[in-house]
Parts: structure tokens; sequence; C-alpha cells
């Protein structure tokens, strides 16, 4: 099932096309794209029975983050084992770090960014994890039951702020506007032949600056839920950006940072992509 924000209304999607859900349900769920975490799993019984090649074509430009306005945003650092090489950093052993971003950052897949002043604009295209149920000290082997569907996220971060101060600033430098793009849809868990085994992708102007595997995950996305939950508790519609691979442009020589004009596509496949086209302020 991909269930998408359509101009800022739930709908379900296949291929090209388009339900409506509140119309479909007889207004029995809202238009609002967020609220129907909160009655994910009767939701996903009354969705099971339609039909989505009976929708109507839309087109992808209005598309919009299928979760637009978390509860909680987390996003998880050093979680493959190059990027921890190429960062510089220590492997995290028994929890990675975590740190949040805010939502006003969140955006649709397909957008214009502006690039900060003096800035240095950096890319992490991630796998991203929708909450779908209250969850509270989850067992890693349940953990997958918690899950409401999969999307593709970048983790824009802007450098010279991140580095800046005593301590890195990791939730501003990662939260200006436009810089967590999410989409183009949600992918529930059941339609990959294996959701900890999927392929990630991210190019600048056609050139391919990332490639890796989720399965190269330090810790999975059943580890992250699990011991996220062990401090709080995750709620429907709260969203893990799960961490990036390598091919960042800090870890290159010479660094590289995105400049006014590039186009970065952002990809997952089984799920789709992401287009970011980059503009000076």
């Amino acid at each position: 099932m991909r269930v998408a924000n359509l101009s800022g209304r739930l709908c379900l999607v296949s291929d090209d096309r388009a339900v409506d859900v509140h119309e479909a349900s007889g207004h029995r769920f809202p238009s609002d794209p967020q609220a129907v975490y909160d009655r994910w799993d009767e939701f996903r019984t009354w969705a099971a029975q339609v039909d989505t090649g009976a929708g109507t074509p839309f087109d992808p430009a209005d598309l919009g983050a299928p979760a637009p306005a978390p509860r909680q945003l987390f996003a998880i650092g050093l979680n493959y084992r190059e990027h921890v090489d190429e960062a510089g950093f220590t492997t995290p052993e028994t929890m990675p770090p975590v740190f949040t971003k805010f939502a006003s950052s969140i955006t649709g897949p397909v957008t214009d960014v502006t690039l900060p002043l003096g800035g240095h604009t950096d890319w992490e295209v991630e796998l991203v994890v929708v909450v779908g149920r209250p969850a509270r000290r989850v067992p890693e082997a349940e953990a997958w039951d918690y899950v409401a569907g999969l999307t593709v996220g970048q983790d824009l971060s802007e450098r010279i702020l991140q580095m800046s101060g005593p301590s890195p600033q990791f939730g501003l430098a990662k939260s200006y506007p436009g810089f967590s793009p999410m989409g183009p849809w949600l992918v529930t868990p059941d339609e990959f032949d294996d959701p900890d085994d999927l392929e990630l992708a991210c190019s600048i102007n056609g050139e391919q600056v990332q490639h890796g595997h989720t399965r190269h995950l330090l810790f999975p996305v059943p580890a992250l839920l699990s011991k996220l939950s062990e401090v709080l508790e995750l709620s429907p519609g709260d969203v893990v950006f799960t961490g990036t691979p390598a091919g960042v442009g800090l870890g290159r020589t010479p660094q590289r940072w995105l400049d006014h004009g590039d186009e970065l596509v952002s990809s997952i496949r089984g799920i789709g992509e992401l287009r970011q086209r980059f503009n000076r302020a």
C-alpha cells in the first residue's frame, strides 16, 4: 500500500492514480495526512479493500511529505560504518547518536531549496520510518509491527553552523527551511521482499555521489525503534531518519557543497525519489 499527501489531502496511490481517502471512505477518515496515523490499524483494514486503479491521475509536483507534522522528528547519526570512517568518528557500539530536526524544515519530494548565506550545504540520503502505533519498550523482534511505512528522506545539513561553537549544532544546522524533504509517498513494509535490505542512492546533476544498502545499517530499523522506545514513547506519525551511507560532501577531498542551480536526486528502490533544486538567497 502506498499512502500520499496530495495537495494537503490524504490519498492512496498506485502508479499515476490517486484515491482521495476522505471522499472514498464517506468521510470516515479525515483528509489531513498526518491525522491518519492515530487510526492506522483501522485505516489499513479499510484501505485493503480500495481499488486504487480506479483513482484519478495526479501531478507528482503536487505531492507533499507523507508525514508533514509529526509530534517528534528524530535523526540518527553514524549508522553506516563507511560513513563513520569518512566523518572521522568512532563506531558507536551500544547506541547511535540521536538528535532532532525541527518539523518546520519538512517539505515534499519535489522542491526548490534556498541555500543559507555563507553556508556549506551538504547532502545525506536516508531511509525514513514513520511510526504507526504508540511504542514504549518495544522488543526488537516486534518492532516492525509498529512501523506504518517507509519513505525517502534527505537530511540536508549546513556544515559551518553544525561545526560552530563548543559542541556541534546538529538540530539547527539541519533544520533550515526545506532541509527535510520526504516522499514521494509512504510504502508499507509488506510491499518489500525484505524491508531490512533496501538500496539507496543520491546524485548531483546526474553524477552519483552516494550508494548503499540498508542491510549495512549498524543499527537497523528494529534496533532503532527498540532503543528509542526504551527512553521515551514513540507516537503514531513520529518520523525517524535512520542515517546516511558514505559519500557526503564533508567527507570528500576536497570537500564539496551544493551550489546554485544544482539538482539533487535521492532515491530508494521500491519507494521512489526526491528531487531538489538549489538556489542562492
